[in-house]
């Protein structure tokens, strides 16, 4: 008898849905107790690879083949109609209530999202240094549908293969199928587990690194017809009898079956209230809702039941619309209302929803079900490129806007002024907001990208003179990078540039967002750096600085920068600490963007925060280490709040560092600073 692979409708799986959705929005509600709420997304991934699997085995079962053509028209009118709606809802909302910048930012999001790249995409802005401090994009939750779509790109065509092979054989395809549902499984682990302990983020939300779960869906689904029930021996068996008097089923019994059933809702429960963002996910971890789905799905307990329980499966009927729009209307809705508490998250996630119900009734069953729509997979696949292409028109049009304006006109180190900002009114800002994001310094590669352990040569100036000035630190060492080529370059020096981002001059060994993890090659990157600079001629002068974030133990903090700074001055060579720019903690060029620049001041008390070294070094602590403290000039006065922009000027490229336009700018100011200081020679 041909093993049923599909066993049609299961209603706790429809509530299983349910459960999966409530898990993500307490999550993204921030609701207590419910941290772990993001592995309602590992749930749903396994009951797609369960359902998905199971339709094609009953067709290459029944058949011997499936149709491509009406596997993808089926995933189009099912999924495309709905997210399309959303996005282009999502676009019309973020064109209304942000600012222009951050419009352009979503649109390339709705157009990845369309792509089915949006994991892709924010992959690069989760581990991109340079993307770090912008605001959570209203669609990030897309990256799951991205996930799912590249693995059935995949997926399905690979077992229509086997299928094909087995048919011409006349063998079965299962045996084939279930290799490859295992060998991909385990690869897909090992590959996460590796990820997660590499760069989290790329293991959390790339597609290889989450197939695995698809595969366990895969695997249940293959298991099912064995699982579902216990062996049950045929009146005529022999054996039938001795089995009644002890002996087990050949599988397990009903009462353990149960169990089992029970034991894979808990450990869903526990991951749901013992995970936070603090723990290693996905590798192993993973592991814990994983399983617990495959094991829901596979036996049937107590939970069945009350998955089944009809208001649940109202729920579960309406996930996929509710997990499209709660995320959108919550940060929207804080973009234009500032954060909120947690139970106000909750009431707007709850209010999504209303719109997710309009999209099931209104867009989703209709489409999906339509008569004329189904009769051909190609209306199908028509249906979803439709769905597609209406909202990227609408974020190539907002796109187009948001990033309109005048060319940067940028400053040359020989024509600055000796001046602060103050000094040079402009007509309009400078650079205009579009363009102030990427107002990086001009080290050409410089800084270091967080993998690596080691800088390359980086001179600049007169690369070849035997006099050099050296910059070290973070990246924001690197935003005065200007300031340092002038000087060099004035003098017919050389100038080395030593920086890596995200890294502490000070010996702190701190865990890095991006990474995920330790930033352990923070760690020997600086080891290298210094042993670097000591291995060389003494510089004729050594420029330092770093975010004054890492830690906020003033003991931890000075004792970090006691091991550093007596291997700087071991080197012999002037030692100047510029203390750390204001940091906004807001993107500046988004609120330029839409706001007037006095709008775009920040509190002073959040600007500013303690500097323990420079207090050092202004009090004479520190022998041997120089100060120099532009605060005055960028946070002027003693108002409460900080400027983002100075007569025409953008302070900011995001929400932590100086545009390179600024850094020029203030060059001439450092260099005479310099020079007063007797560290450098006076040029005329």
């Amino acid at each position: 008898m041909t093993p049923r692979y599909h066993p049609g409708f299961r209603p706790d799986i429809e509530g299983l849905r349910a459960a999966a959705v409530l898990a993500v929005l307490g999550f993204h509600a921030t609701v207590p107790g419910m941290a772990g709420g993001f592995v309602g997304v590992d749930v749903f991934f396994v009951i797609s690879g369960f359902l998905i699997t199971g339709l094609l085995l009953r067709d290459i079962t029944a058949a011997g083949r499936f149709s491509l053509a009406e596997f993808y028209a089926r995933r189009a009118r099912r999924l495309l109609p709905a997210a399309g709606v959303v996005l282009l809802a999502t676009i019309t909302g973020a064109w209304a209530l942000l600012p222009p910048l951050r419009g352009g930012d979503i649109a390339g999001d709705v157009i990845a999202a369309a792509l089915s790249i949006a994991n892709w995409r924010f992959v690069a802005g989760q581990t991109d240094y340079l993307a770090a401090e912008h605001d959570p994009s209203p669609l990030l939750h897309y990256w799951s549908l991205a996930v799912e779509e590249q693995f059935y790109l995949l997926w399905a065509p690979l077992l229509l293969v086997l299928a094909l092979l087995a048919r011409r054989l006349g063998r079965s395809a299962v045996p084939a199928i279930a290799v490859a549902v295992v060998v991909l499984t385990c690869a897909s682990f090992g590959l996460s587990r590796w990820w997660t302990d590499l760069s989290q983020p790329l293991a959390y939300l790339a597609s290889p690194s989450r197939a695995w779960q698809f595969g366990a869906g895969a695997l249940a689904a293959l298991l099912m017809p064995y699982a579902s029930r216990p062996h049950s021996p045929s009146p005529s068996d022999p054996g039938r009898d001795a089995r009644r008097d002890g002996r087990r089923p050949r599988l397990v019994t009903r009462a353990l079956l149960a169990a089992l059933g029970l034991a894979g809702a808990a450990a869903i429960v526990w991951a749901v209230a013992a995970f936070d963002s603090e723990t290693r996910y996905p590798g192993t971890a993973a592991l814990v809702p994983t399983l617990g789905a495959v094991a829901v799905i596979l036996f049937r307990s107590p939970v069945s039941a009350a998955l089944s329980l009809p208001p649940i499966r109202v729920l579960g009927r309406l996930s996929f619309s509710w997990y499209l729009w709660h995320w959108p209307v919550l940060v929207l809705a804080e973009a234009a209302l500032g954060p909120q508490t947690w139970p106000v998250r909750l009431a707007l996630v709850l209010a999504s929803a209303a719109p997710a119900a309009l999209t099931t009734t209104l867009v989703e069953n209709p489409l999906r079900l339509s008569a004329v729509v189904t009769a051909l997979p190609r209306r199908g696949l028509a249906l979803g490129t439709t769905a597609m292409t209406v909202p990227v028109a609408a974020a190539l049009l907002l796109n187009g806007g948001a990033v309109q304006g005048a060319a940067v006109t940028r400053a040359t180190v020989a024509d600055a002024p000796a001046t602060g900002p103050a000094a040079a009114p402009v007509a309009g800002l400078q650079p205009p907001p579009a363009q102030a994001r990427t107002d990086f310094p001009r080290s050409n590669g410089c800084e270091i990208a967080l993998t690596a352990t080691t800088s390359p040569p980086c001179r600049f100036g007169v690369p070849a003179a035997e006099d050099r000035i050296v910059l070290i630190g973070d990246s924001h060492a690197g935003q005065w990078f200007a300031a340092a080529e002038r000087i060099a370059v004035r003098r017919g020096w050389a100038l080395e540039v030593l920086t890596k981002p995200g890294c502490p001059l000070p010996r702190l060994t701190v865990v890095d967002q991006r990474l995920g993890r330790e930033y352990r090659e923070c760690d020997t990157w600086r080891e290298y750096a210094l042993d670097r600079l000591a291995a060389g001629p003494p510089p004729r002068l050594i420029l330092i600085a770093s975010l004054n974030a890492y830690a906020t133990d003033r003991a931890a903090l000075t004792r970090a920068w006691d091991s550093t700074l007596d291997r700087l001055t071991r080197l012999g060579a002037p030692l100047v600490y510029l203390r750390d720019t204001p940091l906004p903690g807001e993107d500046v060029p988004v609120c330029l963007s839409g706001r007037p620049a006095g709008d775009c001041a920040f509190p002073r008390r959040r600007g500013l925060r303690p500097d323990p070294l420079a207090e050092q070094i202004a009090a004479g602590e520190r022998p041997g280490v120089r100060l120099l403290d532009l605060t005055p000039l960028l946070c002027p006065g003693t108002a409460g709040t900080c400027p983002a922009a100075l007569d025409g000027i953008v302070l900011y490229r995001d929400g932590v560092h100086i545009t390179d336009t600024l850094a020029v700018r203030l060059a001439p100011r450092i260099e005479q600073d310099l020079e007063d200081l007797d560290l450098i020679p006076t040029v005329l």
